[in-house]
């Protein structure tokens, strides 16, 4: 049986470009569009079109499907605002039974993401009166009820922020019944915000803050010996530590602490532990890349070690396995995934690339644009071959001439096992000779019967070059080493959409 029932004919539309593609079926659509969201600006979208195009897919497709890809996105993918807009948007379109009180309290794991999922519903219904919170789905409330016994008091007062909707709303809109006397206090506690105040880098960092010092110097040396004490506690998380990087070295610390900090970024249970997307590593070494000090070298190299432990997993690949690893730096690609973020899709596309091309024996790799070249880098460093690609992307130029990487495929007459595409998707001819990827695809197969040609989409605009139903084309999308395992999974003859729909609830 085939899993990628896809299009066929009236499925043919226009992409971006201007070029032919192939319209996504309602669950391929909106499970791209899932994976590939932070509900920020895109290059062809701006974040309320994306919004609005995940709403309207959501009314398209089954609740069932609907949770379970909820569910798919924050356990695999690791994705924490998109499941909450989920989980909302499914309390408005099915109820009956307690589907939306499963997937609510499954996906909230931080105490923060109760007054989250609580501003999106205030967001969706357009609540702006006094009131705006009243009529709770009793679906959403229960699921609410459930995720409140799974935190403990500094949790809660980890996450207990001065924002619109508080932690103390959530309580008396909610009403959770206490597990037993001991929650029953920490609610009480929350009530009468009296939570115990949490011993974390910030809270400490921010009482420090408010000393009179008497001069630089006796600061400077306060801060530092502030921040080896917060790294000897082992209470720094490890996005904190990632994203605090910068200050550490700055403060100075003893070259015992930083040593302290590279065991904890490299060793593999805390990476695996962490869940975090590969792109994190990637932005805080481009930040010591810029930082004088003596050990900034050090920690790049704990860094190095730790995105490795992501790849470690990726199956499918013996010696010999013939791969091309094939990254799109087009211009469409260069654009930030989030106002804040000075990472961009096409770092995306490098990283998750060169974490594929870290697993392969026999792999050929390169960027595409106007043009296609292979790029030959040593196996050595994922994040510094990442950084090497980066600084080459305008040798290529800023089309996405896809088509280019099989056509000096079959020019050369070279046979490959295994294609894979990092891109967002809209590949088209800057050329003008209507020559595209389907048609190159469909000649080569004859040269390469067996050879399997992979999607990686990284921003799920909702359609793809070539159609997904058949010749061995499929389908990926995502910004985490997870997508990976969907790579053994269509080995074994299944699709990404297949194992969402495998997931119990």
């Amino acid at each position: 049986m085939k899993f990628n029932q896809a299009s066929k004919g009236k499925h043919q539309v226009v992409n971006y470009e201007g070029a032919p593609a192939y319209r996504l079926s309602p669950e391929w659509n909106l499970y791209t569009s899932v994976v590939t969201s932070s509900l920020s600006d895109k290059f062809y979208e701006t974040a309320s079109e994306r919004l609005e195009v995940l709403l309207d897919l959501i009314r398209k497709n089954d609740p069932p499907f609907i949770a379970r890809l909820a569910i798919y996105a924050r356990e695999q993918m690791n994705l924490r605002s998109i499941p909450l807009v989920l989980a909302v948007e499914l309390a408005k379109v099915h109820s009956g039974d307690d589907l939306v009180c499963k997937i609510a309290s499954r996906i909230i794991q931080r105490a923060d993401e109760i007054t989250e999922l609580l501003a999106y519903y205030q967001l969706a219904n357009e609540r702006k009166d006094a009131k705006k919170l009243n009529r709770l789905s009793k679906q959403l409330q229960a699921g609410l009820q459930n995720a409140f016994n799974k935190f403990d008091e500094y949790q809660f007062a980890k996450y207990n922020r001065d924002s619109e909707i508080k932690l103390r709303d959530a309580l008396f809109l909610i009403h959770p019944k206490a597990k037993d006397d001991e929650q029953q206090l920490i609610f009480n506690k929350i009530v009468e915000n009296q939570l115990q105040t949490p011993y974390t880098w910030e809270t400490e960092l921010s009482a420090l803050g408010q000393n009179l010092f008497e001069t630089e110097e006796a600061k400077k040396e306060a801060f530092k010996q502030k921040w080896e004490e917060l790294i000897d506690s082992g209470k720094v998380g490890y996005m904190a530590l990632l994203r605090n990087l910068r200050n550490i070295l700055e403060a100075e610390v003893s070259g015992q602490h930083i040593q302290r900090v590279c065991e904890t970024l490299s060793a593999k249970e805390k990476v695996l532990q962490s869940k975090q997307l590969p792109f994190r590593f990637l932005a805080a070494y481009r930040e010591l890349s810029q930082i004088s000090s003596g050990h900034a070298s050090k920690i790049m190299n704990a860094l190095e070690d730790a995105v490795k432990v992501t790849a470690e997993n990726i199956a499918g690949f013996d010696e010999s396995t013939r791969v091309l690893v094939a990254c799109d730096v087009s211009g469409s690609m260069q654009r930030a995934i989030s106002p804040k973020s000075k990472v961009q899709n096409y770092d995306i596309g490098l990283i998750l690339g060169m974490l594929l091309k870290s697993r392969c024996s026999n792999v050929v790799s390169g960027i595409f644009g106007d043009t296609w070249k292979i790029v030959n880098l040593p196996d050595s460093g994922v994040l510094s071959n990442v950084d090497a690609f980066y600084k080459r992307e305008g040798e290529v130029g800023y089309s996405t001439n896809g088509h280019l990487v099989v056509e000096d495929l079959l020019n050369r007459k070279k046979v490959m096992d295994k294609i894979m595409i990092f891109t967002d998707c809209q590949l088209w001819n800057s050329r003008g000779d209507e020559t595209y990827l389907k048609d190159v695809w469909k000649k080569y197969k004859t040269i390469a019967p067996e050879a399997k040609l992979y999607l990686f989409d990284l921003s799920g605009y909702g359609n793809v070059p070539l159609d997904i139903a058949g010749d061995n084309v499929h389908l990926i999308a995502g910004w985490s080493d997870k997508i990976f395992d969907i790579l053994q999974a269509i080995d074994n003859g299944s699709d990404a959409l297949t194992e969402i729909k495998a997931i119990e609830i």
